[in-house]
Order: C-alpha cells, then structure tokens, then sequence
C-alpha cells in the first residue's frame, strides 16, 4: 500500500489541467460538487455516481457492546453512517492496481 493521498487541491489541479477552467474556478468547481454531495448525505439522500460507487446513510439501532479489553458490557446509542459500495467497475479497477 502507498501513502498517497489525493486531496481536494489535487482534484481542483486535475479539473485544472483537463478541463482548462482557471485554478481558481477549478477549486471552486471541486468544493461545489463536494458540497452537494455532503448536504445530499447530510439530509439522508442517497448518492450515486456511475462507474464509481453509491454513497448512503444507515440508521443504526442501539444496542449492547462489549469491551474487549474488560468484558464489560456497555450500551451503544443509536447512530447515523455513512457507507460507500463501489461499484463493479471500481472494484475491478482496484483488483487491477491501476493497469486499466
């Protein structure tokens, strides 16, 4: 595994260089869509982006847990997530490493 990561101004380069749109404009593109997406989740829609995955949030009920360390066991309130699926093309992608 690499310890790379792909930041937003990463992504506002890459919208840079392919699209041509200024530096500027380019950020201002990549924090637009990401601010759709998060207030899509925020308010419990569900995200789907073709040939990459969907986004979704779960409710989960509460439940018991147990420490592992001590055995004990502790209550765990009931919470929102997020999940992600890929879709089968992404998870091709990264079976191939990249080669594609």
């Amino acid at each position: 595994m690499s310890d790379k990561t792909l930041t937003r101004m990463d992504l506002s380069e890459a919208v840079f260089r392919e699209v041509g749109l200024s530096r500027n404009e380019s950020a201002q593109l990549v924090e637009s869509v990401l601010q759709h997406v998060s207030d899509a989740l925020a308010t419990g829609e569900m995200v789907k982006i073709s040939s990459f995955g969907t986004f979704t949030v779960r409710d989960k009920s509460a439940r018991i847990g147990r420490n592992p360390k001590t055995g004990d066991e502790v209550p765990i309130s009931p919470r929102r997530v997020l999940t992600f699926r890929p879709s089968h093309l992404m998870k091709e992608r990264v079976a191939a490493g990249g080669k594609n």
